[in-house]
């Protein structure tokens, strides 16, 4: 006989699914929230920094960028406590990493959006009498975000699939609740299919907001 399908032991367990994927969509909102922090401030430092500073943003950067999220996950979780007297639940830990993770490529987006800030734009603001601080405050970030919005919606999209790699510390998001049900149910492919389609419908959702956010943007300038 071949596998029929049957959605019923899904269904008795969808809470699972459903509350992982809350969950995942929570440690991508504080993920990238702190990740933007992370990335602006070392955007703005390397844009006025010196050579030294300038070349330890670009090795976090680089290092971050050529290292798999995965390992990095399990050097903050297992690695680091054995170095430092530090305890930190599972959640916790990831939300840590992927936050570092996402503000090594934000650190990229903001930096080219900072640079490509018309030049003119500046003169005027200097023109004016404006002061360094105020200057970036009301006419290099404006226009900076405009810019990288796109970049920066996409990074948070990005971030959203990620979260399935918390599953590998037991961090009970979608994934790791998928994985709960096929061990529980071993209805392995209909799992998987429902799993798919959460990604997939709350993807194109996210998309579909962001891509609004970013035309009020475009209208408002």
């Amino acid at each position: 006989m071949g596998y029929a399908l049957n959605f019923n032991l899904i269904w008795r367990h969808f809470d699972k699914l459903w509350g992982g994927l809350l969950l995942s969509l929570e440690l991508a909102v504080i993920s990238i929230a702190i990740g933007i922090v992370i990335g602006l401030v070392l955007a703005v430092w390397y844009v006025s920094a010196g050579r030294v500073v300038r070349s330890a943003i670009a090795a976090y950067v680089e290092f971050i960028r050529n290292v798999p999220l995965i390992l990095l996950v399990y050097l903050v979780f297992y690695g680091l406590p054995t170095v430092v007297d530090v305890a930190y639940s599972a959640q916790t830990s990831f939300i840590l990493t992927l936050a570092v993770y996402s503000g090594a490529y934000l650190v990229e987006v903001f930096r080219s959006g900072l640079e490509a800030v018309p030049r003119g734009q500046l003169d005027a603001g200097k023109a004016i009498g404006l002061t360094p601080w105020q200057r970036l405050l009301h006419v290099r970030l404006p226009t900076m975000l405009r810019i990288t919005l796109p970049a920066l919606s996409n990074t948070f999209i990005s971030l959203f699939k990620d979260t399935s790699i918390a599953s590998v510390i037991s961090v009970p998001e979608l994934t790791y609740g998928a994985q709960w049900i096929n061990f529980n149910t071993f209805r392995i492919v209909e799992v998987y299919l429902v799993t798919t389609a959460m990604y997939l419908l709350t993807g194109y959702a996210l998309l579909f907001g962001l891509r609004l956010v970013e035309r009020r943007f475009r209208a408002a300038r």
